[in-house]
């Protein structure tokens, strides 16, 4: 596979797919992590004298034109962020070849919302999947993908991957476009190739102990990953809503916190596999519960009450809504001494001030972990908003961009995005 860091881009224009999906609010950028977090691979582009043209999705427009999700909202500050006097803007990304073939030496070209086309995400509009006539309309629209990536590619002498946080779908910018460059003129970005090594440190080179923290209101929605961690960590530390299925499956009173009725044989079955593969499970002994949290406004309502329970001892009326102080201390027990961490998913309702000390408890342990020596990924929105909230970002070796992709890699799955660089 071709290293970005020594391939020569003198004179050749680079196709950067990248995940410039940042949130807007009354065409300003609000929070431009995703921006700066590309800025390496594209300024070491420019630097070794290529020509840029970037390409990104924004939100949800499916197919269609929508003015409100148009990326030339964001020329400038792209430009701010490279450090370039300006850059140009393609309004329609199938029809920049003209601004392409333009294209000197240092400057950059933004393609318009690659979601504008449903040839993108190569699936067909306007058609439900009972319909009869839904797999030729998907055969059709996957050959209309293949073309829609063959002009993107015709644009460039080469193709970058840096959106780790797209990687996990076969999108038209995102994987089929690799097939139309020559093996050595692809390559990972820089974000990617940090985002891969992360995972390859949590997963394919474990030192250990190797303690795993999962968070989150659904064991169905974690399941996967859950069963895949199973057969490699030493501990697993469950935590957030989705105990409370577990508390159930064992006869438990939960209140009226959330539960997986449906979902109760899964627990059982996740602790059986853990006991099988010799792996502690972790498991909260207590819950801070409440019977007036304002969901609204993530608030404690007036003269609602706020106290600690056993996590199976739950009074009905009152939810759990954080680990209690016992738990916190296992917790931070367990992730003592590990010399490799993953942590997805709070311990509770971490976006309400009086529910974070759980989240923080893991957060802390984590920071002292590292600072001990153990590799720490964070990965998923809430675990990184918990880690940022507390201001613990720069306590842990590694915060991931991508949510999605980074469960289907921790899931085990392999991600189009990479497989198409590496040819697999």
């Amino acid at each position: 596979m071709t290293n970005i860091n020594s391939y020569d881009f003198a004179g050749k224009k680079a196709i950067v797919r990248v995940d410039f999906n940042v949130p807007l609010q009354d065409g300003k950028i609000t929070d431009d992590t995703r921006i700066r977090g590309a800025v390496p691979t594209l300024k070491l582009i420019l630097e070794k004298g290529g020509a840029l043209i970037i390409m990104s999705h924004m939100g949800k427009p499916k197919g269609k034109k929508k003015p409100e999700l148009s990326l030339g909202q964001i020329k400038e500050a792209v430009a701010a962020a490279l450090g370039v006097a300006e850059v140009k803007f393609a309004p329609d990304c199938a029809d920049a070849s003209e601004a392409a073939a333009a294209l000197k030496p240092g400057e950059v070209l933004l393609l318009e919302n690659l979601r504008y086309y449903p040839e993108e995400e190569g699936k067909p509009v306007g058609i439900d999947k009972e319909d009869p006539a839904y797999d030729e309309a998907k055969k059709a629209m996957k050959a209309s993908q293949k073309e829609f990536a063959k002009k993107l590619a015709s644009y460039a002498d080469c193709y970058v991957m840096d959106a780790f946080g797209t990687a996990h779908r076969k999108h038209a910018s995102t994987a089929v476009i690799a097939d139309y460059f020559a093996e050595g003129d692809k390559m990972l970005g820089l974000l990617m190739e940090k985002e891969v090594n992360a995972v390859d440190a949590v997963l394919n080179n474990i030192q250990r102990p190797f303690v795993a923290v999962m968070g989150g209101s659904k064991v169905s929605s974690k399941i996967g990953i859950i069963e895949n961690l199973l057969g490699k960590v030493d501990k697993l530390i469950l935590c957030g809503g989705m105990t409370y299925t577990f508390s159930k499956a064992h006869g438990g009173e939960i209140g009226t916190s959330i539960v997986e009725l449906d979902k109760l044989d899964v627990a059982l079955g996740v602790e059986e596999l853990a006991k099988k593969n010799g792996v502690e499970l972790v498991l909260a002994e207590d819950a801070t519960i409440t019977n007036g949290l304002d969901f609204g406004t993530m608030t404690v309502k007036e003269g609602a009450e706020v106290k600690v329970a056993p996590a199976n001892a739950i009074p009905e009326g009152f939810e759990g809504v954080d680990a209690g102080p016992k738990a916190q201390a296992a917790f931070a027990a367990a992730l003592a001494g590990a010399k490799t961490i993953l942590w997805n998913g709070p311990a509770g309702v971490f976006e309400c001030d009086a529910f974070t000390a759980g989240s923080r408890a893991i957060g802390e342990a984590i920071a002292k972990a590292t600072a001990e020596g153990a590799f720490s990924l964070i990965g998923g929105g809430d675990s990184v908003a918990c880690v940022n909230k507390f201001g613990l970002a720069d306590q842990v070796s590694y915060i991931s961009t991508g949510g999605g992709a980074l469960l289907e890699a921790i899931e085990g799955k392999v991600l189009p995005g990479v497989a198409a660089i590496k040819g697999e």
